[in-house]
């Protein structure tokens, strides 16, 4: 138990100073080439901190534990909006761009009820159980391909920022690449290091695998999501902060699901239609919260709404163990 313990503080380390050194190259590279912090949240810090996502779930496929990498993705996602969102509101309120409002949060809705309709096979095709099929990842890594092209014309045109920030220190070329892989190993080997100390922790207490997906294992491969996000806020960049939480649910559900479904089909197990409909209305609720109180900005009001809703759906899967 110890040994787990030190384990999941090493790896909370190596995760905030992963974070620092990811935020600090994205926005160098944005500036010196012109690219708006949104599309850098978008792709290079989204993909980056949902590797220990991929990781993960593609080897859980592999392993033939579909409910750790299903639970996974789905309790990421979660937690991704809820408690990032949420957490980086409370810090510091968020302002949302007309397109991010229109566009890139309606995508995270849609990828939300794609997910929702393929785990749903006993309901729809009346099959004797709900499987994410081989076909199913292939339609999600299209919909991958999608989003990829238009991020790309996102970036091409120019697009929006997500916010005004603080001047950004454009540093040597070498020197960002090396934030940003260094940044990155800290995030992706610190979460794994936090994700083994912790279900190490759980399995001890005898929690089941489908909770530890969900919670556990989902928040701690959130983490690099998390700590860049409130990095970002506290650095006045708020299009990294927003945009690694839109890039990195929609390349949760589209690329690492799309990835480990194609590998094996994955049943849904204990992964049932309560956590696809807090997952639907979570994404909902971060579409909301932009409009409501002060148009286009989740003020901290609504980021301690957010971190409530997780707080409770987290009891209430404990509750039922």
């Amino acid at each position: 138990m110890w040994t787990d313990i030190f384990i999941l503080i090493g790896g909370l380390v190596l995760i905030l100073l992963g974070a620092s050194g990811l935020t600090d190259g994205a926005a160098s590279v944005a500036k010196r080439f012109h690219i708006s912090d949104l599309v850098i949240g978008l792709t290079i810090v989204a993909f980056g901190t949902s590797a220990p996502e991929l990781v993960i779930s593609v080897l859980s496929a592999i392993q033939g534990s579909a409910e750790m990498a299903i639970g996974n993705v789905v309790g990421s996602n979660i937690f991704n909006v809820l408690m990032i969102i949420g957490c980086t509101a409370l810090v510091r309120p968020i302002q949302v761009g007309q397109g991010t409002m229109s566009k890139e949060i309606p995508l995270v809705i849609l990828s939300a009820l794609t997910l929702t309709f393929f785990a749903n096979d006993r309901f729809l095709d009346g099959e004797n159980i709900n499987v994410i099929s081989r076909i199913d990842g292939l339609v999600l890594l299209c919909f991958f391909l999608i989003f990829m092209r238009y991020t790309f014309a996102i970036a091409h045109n120019g697009n929006e920022n997500g916010g005004e920030g603080e001047k950004v220190k454009v540093l040597p070329i070498w020197k960002s690449s090396l934030y940003i892989i260094g940044g990155l190993a800290g995030l992706i080997f610190g979460g794994q290091l936090f994700v083994d100390g912790a279900s190490g922790i759980a399995r001890s207490l005898g929690v089941s695998e489908s909770v530890i997906g969900l919670t556990l294992v989902a928040g701690g491969t959130s983490l690099p999501e998390l700590a860049t996000s409130v990095t970002a806020a506290l650095k006045r960049n708020p299009g990294i902060a927003i945009g690694n939480v839109i890039g990195s649910n929609l390349f949760n559900i589209f690329f690492v699901l799309g990835c480990s479904a194609s590998i094996s089909p994955l049943p849904m197990g204990n992964i049932n239609n309560i956590d696809m409909a807090v997952l639907i209305g979570s994404s909902v609720l971060f579409w909301l919260v932009g409009w409501f109180f002060k148009k286009r900005t989740i003020t901290r009001i609504e980021g301690i709404l957010m971190i409530l809703c997780y707080i409770v759906y987290t009891t209430f899967l404990i509750s039922q163990q």
